[in-house]
C-alpha cells in the first residue's frame, strides 16, 4: 500500500511516519513535503489534518483514498468536512494502533471508516435524524417497528406484540423501508442501531 502523510503537526507526522515504517508491511510511506518523490507517488491513501486538506489534494491524487485524522477537532468541523470534500475515513483521537491498522486497510479497499459518534453527528445535522432521537419522517408506530426490527424481531413476533397483523407488519415496512430510502432490514437495523433506536 502507498500512504502519503499530510499532517501539519510535525510531531504526529513523524511519529506516523516511523510507526509505519516500523510496522513493515512493504507499504511505501511518504511525507507530503517530501518534493523529490511527490511526483511519481501514486497514494493509495493519504492521512491528512483539517489544516491541510484542500481540493487541490483531490486534484492531485484523484484516486487516493482520504483519511481525515481527528486531531481534536470540533464536531461540527468535521461534518462541514465531510460535506465538502470526499473523505473515505475519519479516525479520532481514541484510535489504537490495531484500529488504526484496520481502518488503513479497509479504506484501501474502498469501504468507509468513521465512528459511531460521528455517523451519528451526520444524521442529525443532514436533517435524517431529530435532535430527540426520532427519525424524521416517521410516526411513532413506526419507530416502534423499527425498535423490533434492531431487537431482531420477525414480523409475526412483531404482530404478536403490537397486537396487529403480520400484513399490517409488512405495510408498515414497506412505508417505512420508502421513507428512510433502504432496501432491507439489515440497513433499517444499522440505521436504528446507529441511532440507538433499538432501546425501546
Amino acid at each position: 500500500m502507498n500512504i502519503i502523510i499530510s499532517l501539519s503537526n510535525n510531531l504526529i507526522s513523524e511519529a506516523l511516519y516511523d510507526l509505519l515504517k516500523k510496522e513493515g508491511n512493504g507499504d511505501k510511506i511518504l511525507a507530503a513535503d517530501d518534493k523529490n518523490n511527490a511526483d511519481n507517488f501514486r497514494p493509495d491513501v493519504i492521512l491528512v489534518d483539517l489544516n491541510n486538506i484542500n481540493q487541490k489534494l483531490f486534484s492531485r491524487y484523484p484516486e487516493a483514498k482520504i483519511i481525515l485524522i481527528d486531531t481534536g477537532i470540533k464536531q461540527e468541523d468535521i461534518i462541514a468536512t465531510l460535506v465538502s470534500y470526499k473523505i473515505h475515513g475519519v479516525l479520532s483521537p481514541r484510535t489504537d494502533l490495531h484500529l488504526f491498522k484496520k481502518a488503513l486497510k479497509a479504506v484501501s479497499k474502498g469501504e468507509i471508516w468513521i465512528d459511531n459518534d460521528t455517523i451519528k453527528a451526520f444524521l442529525h445535522n443532514t436533517g435524517l435524524i431529530s435532535k430527540t432521537g426520532k427519525i424524521n419522517g416517521t410516526t411513532d408506530r413506526e419507530q416502534e417497528i423499527i425498535g423490533y426490527v434492531a431487537q431482531g424481531c420477525r414480523n409475526k413476533e412483531i404482530a404478536s406484540r403490537l397486537f396487529v397483523s403480520e400484513q399490517t407488519v409488512k405495510a408498515h415496512l414497506n412505508r417505512i423501508f420508502r421513507k428512510l430510502n433502504v432496501s432491507n432490514r439489515s440497513q433499517l437495523t444499522a440505521l436504528a442501531v446507529n441511532n440507538q433506536i433499538s432501546h425501546i
